[in-house]
């Protein structure tokens, strides 16, 4: 995700200040059109903290993990600062980058200038912060645990809203984003299958409706997987298998696929922890995909005040 093309970055940020400041996310116009009266919404920060207070902090990371959201932090003050008529009245500055490895009490970054933005930023920029690095730092875990010859995969399973960021945050892990949503990939799962008559059918219909586009088909059996290899499918997802039938499945596409110009790929999905990831990396899959990623723990970071 470029620093440069923040409009992504922005309209979901802008929608997390809504939430955050009570007001409505039209409110908010990405490019620094915003309601000048809106950081009055912090109302402890606008009844205690005289007007024109300026603060210093850093933003600290109290475990240690994989740092992203950086980009998303800065933006919180950026556009607050924009709200507030004082554009470029805060200074952001990162003391790492998007998935650099920190430590506990590690600063990631400095924020000083006018207080009741930072004040009214602090908390959402610290969610960024939390939840991505969360998920970077769980992409590490499970990427490294499969090793250099398993590509490890998000899911869809993600926080509502935070799709593009969750991918990013993947990536920034050293693993590897799934589909972004529903448009940019084929994949059929049991409810798809009984509504086209059969897995064949159901990857036949796929190919000729979408040729353009990566089909994966979803395998309960090794039958199942078989089928949907023959049929055409570049993926097949081995859902919910314990190991001796895993291998006997990646086995069977292998067959189904042999002599195809693309060699049809395995992904193991369902039933995965990080525990199982030795004995299925074992079973010759090529992909692991797991929502532990997009729905991973926050990692705690904390804003304290630089006193020096």
């Amino acid at each position: 995700m470029s620093r440069r093309d923040h409009s992504v970055v922005d309209e979901i940020v802008v929608r997390a200040l809504a939430e955050d400041l009570g007001v409505p996310a039209g409110a908010f116009a990405v490019g620094f059109d915003v309601v000048r009266e809106a950081l009055s919404r912090d109302v402890t920060t606008a009844g205690v903290v005289p007007r024109g207070s300026v603060f210093a902090g850093r933003i600290v990371a109290r475990e240690a993990g994989i740092v992203c959201g950086l980009l998303a932090a800065e933006r919180v003050f950026a556009l607050l600062a924009g709200s507030a008529g004082v554009a470029g009245g805060i200074e952001f500055e990162a003391l790492t980058a998007e998935g650099d490895v920190v430590g506990a009490g590690d600063a990631v970054a400095r924020v000083s200038g006018d207080a009741a933005v930072i004040l009214a930023g602090e908390r959402t920029a610290l969610n960024f912060l939390m939840v991505l690095s969360g998920i970077a730092t769980a992409a590490a875990r499970w990427q490294k645990a499969a090793g250099p010859g398993v590509a490890v995969f998000d899911t869809r399973k993600t926080l509502p809203g935070l799709r593009a960021l969750t991918k990013w945050a993947v990536a920034c892990g050293g693993a590897h984003p799934h589909r972004s949503s529903l448009w940019d990939m084929v994949l059929i799962k049991d409810n798809h299958v009984r509504l086209a008559g059969g897995l064949a059918a159901a990857v036949t219909a796929a190919r000729e409706a979408y040729p353009e586009l990566p089909i994966e088909a979803e395998a309960d059996t090794v039958e199942q997987a078989a089928e949907a290899a023959s049929a055409g499918a570049d993926v097949v997802l081995l859902d919910n298998m314990d190991a001796a039938t895993m291998c006997r499945a990646v086995e069977a596409v292998r067959e189904a696929s042999a002599g195809r110009e693309t060699r049809c790929l395995t992904e193991a999905s369902g039933g995965v922890t990080l525990e199982r990831v030795p004995e299925i990396v074992a079973t010759g899959v090529d992909r692991i995909s797991t929502s532990a990623l997009g729905l991973a723990p926050p990692l705690d970071f904390g804003f304290d005040e630089q006193t020096a």
